[in-house]
């Protein structure tokens, strides 16, 4: 397992390694540069070809990997979606507001490729990929596109051709404080109408 800690406080990299994973800090501030790093670190290992991108905050769980692993084969990227009433508890992060307004840039972003995948999940970090899916994709993604990363993640790979398809997966309450997009409808807001613009004008506008 390898864990990336983005200058946290609450000694992350620290317990990481205590838990046996391999840590590394990014000290570079931002969502989009974290994950990057995750992305950029774990193609450098021989031993998989499947990667598996995940937060730590406990609103995912390990047992959902065996989905995605299923979809691999008809895929270069599992996207996992929250939007399955049924496998939501029924008090977390993704609010109504958030829950529709994700939709609805999913639904844009569908529309922007159209006849290429099926969205309706923008803002999940659970997605499994293929190593030389990564490898193709890595030079295209700017790290510096910050809570909006995920949806760039997946406007660069539909528009270099890779194969995105989508993975029911459950979603529960965060163990923390977080410190993404989704602390207030205001600021999901925000992100979801600075995703659109990435999506329409070009993601250099959000660096």
């Amino acid at each position: 397992m390898l864990v990336v800690s983005n200058n946290s406080v609450d000694a992350t990299f620290e317990r990481a390694v205590v838990a046996g994973a391999i840590a590394v800090n990014e000290t570079a501030p931002g969502y989009g540069r974290c994950v990057f790093r995750c992305l950029s670190e774990a193609v450098n290992y021989e031993d998989t070809e499947l990667i598996v991108l995940c937060e730590g905050d406990r609103t995912f769980r390990a047992y959902d990997i065996d989905k995605l692993v299923a979809f691999a084969p008809h895929a270069d990227i599992v996207n996992g979606t929250r939007t399955v009433e049924c496998l939501r508890q029924y008090s977390t992060q993704l609010s109504t507001v958030i829950y529709y307004g994700n939709l609805f840039v999913g639904k844009l972003l569908e529309a922007k490729h159209l006849g290429r995948s099926t969205i309706t999940d923008v803002g999940t970090t659970y997605k499994l990929c293929r190593k030389s899916a990564l490898v193709q994709l890595l030079p295209r993604l700017r790290p510096a596109v910050n809570l909006e990363f995920n949806a760039h993640f997946l406007d660069a790979a539909l528009g270099d051709g890779l194969t995105v398809v989508e993975c029911p997966i459950t979603f529960h309450a965060r163990v923390g404080i977080s410190k993404g997009g989704n602390t207030s409808d205001l600021r999901a807001l925000r992100v979801g109408c600075r995703m659109m613009i990435g999506m329409i004008f070009g993601w250099r506008w959000l660096e």
